[in-house]
């Protein structure tokens, strides 16, 4: 039988600012929160130790870069609620600067890999799924702002308001190939693949707020959004802010009400909307306590 409770998932969510949020619409969102993470160990340890504060996520196994666990778990939402309410998208993985092994093109199929296509095809199993006024928030980065691509040409590719899914992949592919040719600098590429794969995701909520609009569901709302510099293992813990911090404006934004104007937006950890286009690009000011 079908609960039609309200349900909201949070990718990548064991640690960081994955299991703020987490801990956040656990006390804020009327329904079930799902925590889940690519290591199972790991997410159950999460969630006890959220049970310790009387706080009850649901849980469940995803490797956002892997097909079976996003159709697994696809087809468990579907067959246990008919449908979601919010969706997170906040895994990703970095690798640290000056690794050499992996290769850098290794790194750049990796990242890309996981917070670019992984999250585009678990979008296109899991956006079927979003009920009215459903919200979906993707975690992008100050990085991901288009000032990071330095060529013209590509920044007005990026940019375009005819964009296309198919088009976006197709440039994704583009950098990866350029890396492997050991020329993506040359061509006007940001110099790292994490920095690229935001860039990547920023584009493509801005063509899925576009598409839902085309379709006539202009009450699903999709935004982009850097959470701060923030204290955790993707910063090698040199953040200012907190998690808790870090995890403020994703859960404000996966909380928006009904009629809201912030959809398809790139918004700033303090709820500021940026130009992604033509900037300024704030800075990072810490938040006082």
């Amino acid at each position: 039988m079908i609960k039609t409770e309200r349900v909201a998932v949070v990718t990548g969510a064991n640690k960081g600012i994955g299991y703020a949020i987490v801990k956040g619409l656990c006390k804020k969102f009327k329904g079930k929160v799902y925590l889940t993470s690519r290591n199972a160990e790991k997410g159950k340890k999460a969630v006890k130790e959220l049970n310790k504060e009387g706080l009850y996520p649901e849980y469940h196994k995803l490797d956002i870069a892997h097909a079976e666990e996003r159709e697994n778990f696809s087809k468990y939402l579907h067959e246990k609620y008919g449908g979601i309410d919010v969706l997170v998208n906040n895994a990703a993985i970095a690798y640290e600067e000056n690794v050499t092994d992996p290769s850098f093109p290794q790194q750049a199929e990796s990242t890309l890999n996981v917070n670019f296509f992984g999250t585009l095809q678990l979008c296109a199993l899991l956006f079927p799924l979003l009920r009215p006024h459903g919200r979906v928030v993707n975690l992008s980065s100050a990085l991901g702002h288009l000032s990071s691509i330095q060529s013209p040409v590509l920044r007005n590719k990026f940019s375009s308001d005819n964009l296309t899914t198919d088009a976006l992949e197709e440039l994704v592919n583009q950098f990866i190939t350029d890396v492997k040719n050991g020329d993506h600098i040359k061509q006007g590429w940001p110099q790292t693949a994490y920095s690229f794969s935001k860039v990547a995701v920023s584009a493509l909520t801005f063509i899925q707020q576009r598409e839902f609009n085309n379709d006539k569901r202009e009450d699903l709302v999709v935004n982009c959004v850097h959470p701060g510099t923030v204290d955790t293992d993707m910063t090698d813990h040199k953040g200012p802010m907190s998690p808790e911090q870090g995890a403020d404006a994703p859960i404000k934004l996966a909380l928006l009400p009904h009629h809201t104007d912030i959809k398809g937006k790139f918004v700033w950890f303090d709820m500021r909307l940026v130009d992604w286009v033509n900037g300024p690009k704030p800075k990072s000011i810490p938040l006082k306590e």
